[in-house]
């Protein structure tokens, strides 16, 4: 679990597609001040550009880095396949019992991938626009509502579901502290949704489907049958 609130971030030193686990491992190497692996373990997860993944060996000095593995539905389902040596990438540890909420609640889950439609400068703050690959994702994006993009916790400032895009701004503050911001149109982001939307999506599938058949008719002929039952009254 994360916040969204981003850390560190970090550069790639390598991605290797065949390590010697025969699988793809991604190195990442940090400032030299950085205190994210202070209390690193093997076996933590850190969030890659909103990716959780986990840790298989790290180093904390002179130069901090560390390793994950990347497994292939993971390079499927976000843009870390297409991840260079030097490529900037956001980086967020694991919440703690006692991690203050700055952001939403995140689970390193990716659902898509999201096109950058535009860049729009709105005073000192930048607003973008995007579209997911996967148009499915939009009915859990709603205005005000959260979003993480890379893993960075953000507020949808607009979005129309027939045009099949939302926005988000970025402040001065956030510019200088998320890989996204350096983005031009064009590059990709991973998306995960709130996660709260696809809870209340399946309880009130649920709840409809206990009322009619799949849930289809089921509460509007419950009602009416109990308006009908108060007017024979």
């Amino acid at each position: 679990m994360f916040t969204g609130i981003v850390e560190e971030i970090g550069t790639v030193a390598e991605l290797n597609p065949s390590d010697s686990t025969g699988g793809t491992s991604l190195t990442i190497t940090l400032p030299p001040s950085s205190s994210l692996l202070s209390d690193a373990h093997l076996g933590d997860s850190i969030a890659i550009n909103g990716v959780c993944l986990t840790v298989t060996s790290f180093t904390p000095s002179p130069t901090p880095s560390f390793t994950v593995g990347i497994a292939p539905e993971t390079l499927r389902l976000t843009n870390l396949g297409s991840l260079t040596t030097q490529s900037r990438v956001n980086l967020e540890r694991a919440v703690r019992a006692d991690t203050r909420m700055g952001g939403h609640f995140v689970q390193g889950h990716v659902d898509t991938t999201a096109t950058i439609l535009s860049k729009t400068p709105d005073g000192n703050a930048v607003t973008f626009r995007f579209a997911p690959m996967s148009r499915d994702v939009l009915r859990y994006v709603v205005y005000k509502g959260f979003i993480a993009l890379d893993g960075a916790s953000l507020t949808v400032t607009k979005v129309d579901d027939a045009e099949g895009w939302w926005e988000v701004m970025l402040i001065a503050y956030t510019q200088e502290r998320i890989v996204t911001a350096a983005k031009e149109v064009g590059d990709t982001v991973n998306v995960e949704v709130d996660m709260t939307a696809k809870y209340v999506e399946k309880s009130l599938q649920g709840y409809l489907a206990g009322l009619g058949e799949e849930g289809k008719g089921g509460l509007l002929e419950k009602f009416v049958e109990r308006v009908v039952k108060g007017d024979s009254a």
